[in-house]
């Protein structure tokens, strides 16, 4: 049997990106064997993610996926579970933004978005839930965002479809907390990612003034609350967002 067969097997959507990366690189240090699921369309950051993980000696894998496409996801699963084993942890962490006022909004920025940031969740664990319940054993983490919790000019799609991520985190949890299955979100602020860093510098510096703790996040600090949550011990969560974002928001 492949030796990756005894190790939990983790999949993270967008997970050859900045965020995502960091993601697959801390699951990856605490033992588990991790599919990268991302589009493969920008060979570029592939080879830049690759080069990232490959200190990991094939514990980090990248397999492509369109998580738009609900079969596409299911037929994913399938082949994962063929391939390394039956799928323990399950990250969504893709999402794309395509802002906009809602007065100058197209439908098609409206979809995009609600497709990869929403729809995608539904996609991948729809298929997989059912082999967590069966092993009595699952945890599924949603990457959200303070603006889900917050709201913010020029994203109602993206502000919706984050605070539709939480709400669809705490139905499920309901679900399967009687399973040994997890379900928690984790909403990320402001962080050092390619995304923040296009944000003209004037702008910028206005959110970094504007977050308590005088800087912005690091994907590593996104990625050490999911592997908490991901971790076999922190059975007792769900239903849970967990808020990194350096003081931005406080909810009471």
């Amino acid at each position: 049997m492949n030796k990756r067969m005894n190790k939990r097997i983790a999949v993270v959507t967008g997970g050859i990106g900045g965020l995502g990366t960091e993601i697959c690189r801390s699951l990856a240090r605490s033992g588990r064997q991790v599919i990268a699921a991302d589009l493969d369309s920008h060979a570029e950051r592939i080879t830049t993610f690759r080069t990232a993980t490959q200190e990991f000696n094939g514990s980090i894998v990248f397999e492509p996926l369109n998580v738009a496409d609900h079969q596409l996801c299911a037929d994913f699963v399938t082949h994962i579970g063929k391939t390394h084993g039956p799928i323990s942890i399950l990250v969504n962490a893709a999402g794309i933004t395509r802002d906009a006022s809602l007065r100058k909004m197209t439908y098609a920025q409206w979809s995009d978005v609600v497709k990869v940031n929403l729809e995608s969740v539904f996609n991948m664990c729809r298929p997989v839930v059912d082999g967590m319940t069966e092993q009595g054993f699952g945890r599924i983490v949603n990457i959200s965002s303070v603006n889900g919790q917050t709201g913010q000019f020029g994203q109602t799609n993206y502000s919706a479809a984050k605070a539709g991520m939480h709400g669809f985190t705490m139905a499920l949890a309901r679900e399967v907390a009687r399973k040994g299955v997890t379900v928690n979100s984790v909403s990320p602020g402001y962080c050092n990612t390619a995304l923040v860093k296009a944000v003209p510098q004037d702008i910028r510096q206005q959110i970094i003034d504007s977050i308590p703790v005088g800087r912005l996040g690091e994907p590593s600090e996104i990625a050490r609350a999911v592997d908490f949550l991901a971790h076999d011990d922190a059975g007792f969560i769900t239903g849970a967002n967990i808020a990194v974002n350096g003081g931005y928001f406080m909810e009471s």
